[in-house]
């Protein structure tokens, strides 16, 4: 996270700073991406930068922070909204709608969400996605225990063994849309809405079936949430 000298930069150089940082990494990655460019960019020294941050790796991570918060944000936003009455799996159809509809949208956030999710060297790929998944844990975890007191999963029900698998799809629904060969079998980069929202619900209903109290999955239905999302 930023150091004590990165808190008392005026607000401008702050921005200079993440916007030439996030331009950077969005675009390569983060361990590909270069500091040298970031400073030139941003119209400081690249000294400067470990003046701002601890490493370089304290950067990553700060830049994952950021753009999981913005994500997080829009999230429990639509949340609230989600047809918890008809049971967990079916809010959670609707949820991943709204989730891939975001990044369809929000371009940046997609980029560092491909950042943290592909990043190839080991410490950086440790740091950046120890923040992202607090996040999707913090999220999660409160939704998973209130559908298995009010009965929505199956009493011996693995919640950390669920919870472990939504932390690998909901990243894998976020990027294969965009990232043609991620998803060789289910197809989820088709340009076609309708055959990416069946996929979608191919990938949800062996959840459903596993650890849902009615054993079956369900079809998507459009709802309020994906049109407040669109």
């Amino acid at each position: 996270m930023p150091t004590a000298t990165w808190e008392r930069l005026p607000e401008s150089r702050r921005a200079a700073v993440l916007a030439a940082a996030e331009a950077e990494f969005a675009e390569h990655g983060f361990s590909a991406g270069s500091l040298n460019v970031v400073a030139r960019n941003a119209g400081v020294s690249k000294g400067s930068l470990f003046q701002y941050f601890h490493d370089k790796v304290d950067l990553y991570a700060y830049l994952s922070e950021l753009a999981s918060q913005r994500i997080r944000a829009a999230m429990e936003e639509q949340i609230p909204h989600l047809p918890w009455d008809t049971g967990f799996f079916a809010a959670f159809r609707e949820w991943a709608r709204v989730w891939v509809a975001y990044f369809d949208d929000h371009p940046l956030d997609l980029a560092f969400t491909a950042a943290v999710n592909l990043e190839p060297e080991g410490t950086a790929r440790v740091a950046v996605r120890a923040v992202a998944n607090r996040h999707y844990v913090e999220v999660l975890t409160p939704l998973l225990e209130l559908a298995h007191e009010r009965g929505e999963l199956r009493a011996d029900a693995d919640l950390d063994a669920i919870q472990a698998w939504l932390l690998l799809l909901l990243p894998h629904l976020a990027l294969a849309p965009h990232h043609p060969g991620l998803d060789p079998v289910l197809d989820l980069a088709s340009s076609d809405l309708a055959e990416r929202q069946a996929s979608i619900e191919r990938l949800l209903a062996p959840l459903e079936a596993a650890y849902g109290t009615s054993g079956q999955a369900h079809p998507i239905s459009t709802g309020p949430a994906l049109a407040e999302a669109r």
